[in-house]
């Protein structure tokens, strides 16, 4: 099974390696489907507004709702990540080189989003690689079934898996 994941110490940093390991590949003609979130700051000085790019051009998706100052709990709008997994499977049955993943998050961990997603592309060959954090990390260690890999979240490791994975299916061809 070709699955990993990486996990980065800052609040949005996993996102901002991800981003860069997609442009490093979609320049060297890798077909990545998937999601990349871009975090971004705003006026009233509130939580970050949170969208989601669906790879590999868009469109790019607020997944975060706006729920007011005094809110507090979860802000993800799940209409609108279920509308970038139907994008996300619809892209990935054309052909894909790689699935990123911005995030195996809670709606994941529930059985939901891109779960369904993550277990087709395994179930094409296709290598995967997700986000993860330490909240949701004992339910992706039992999705995965201690399959999955931990990578470091650096490029040149990231890079590497790939070169890794993306070699061994040439060689099954």
């Amino acid at each position: 099974m070709k699955l990993a994941y990486t996990m980065a110490p800052g609040r949005g940093d996993t996102d901002l390696v991800l981003e860069r390991l997609v442009a490093d590949l979609s320049a060297q003609g890798l077909r990545c489907c998937g999601t990349v979130q871009i975090n971004s700051e705003r006026a009233d000085a509130g939580p970050c507004d949170m969208d989601v790019r669906v790879l590999p051009d868009g469109p790019v998706l607020r997944i975060s709702q706006d729920l007011g100052s005094q809110a507090r709990g979860c802000r993800l709008d799940p209409a609108v990540l279920e509308t970038a997994v139907g994008l996300v499977s619809a892209r990935m049955s054309s052909g894909a080189d790689l699935l990123i993943v911005n995030k195996f998050g809670k709606h994941e961990a529930e059985g939901r989003g891109f779960r369904n997603v993550i277990a087709e592309a395994l179930a094409m060959d296709i290598p995967v690689l997700v986000g993860l954090n330490t909240l949701n990390r004992p339910a992706f260690d039992n999705f995965a079934e201690g399959l999955a890999i931990q990578l470091p979240p650096e490029p040149s490791a990231l890079m590497a898996w790939v070169d890794e994975v993306s070699m061994s299916a040439k060689m099954l061809v």
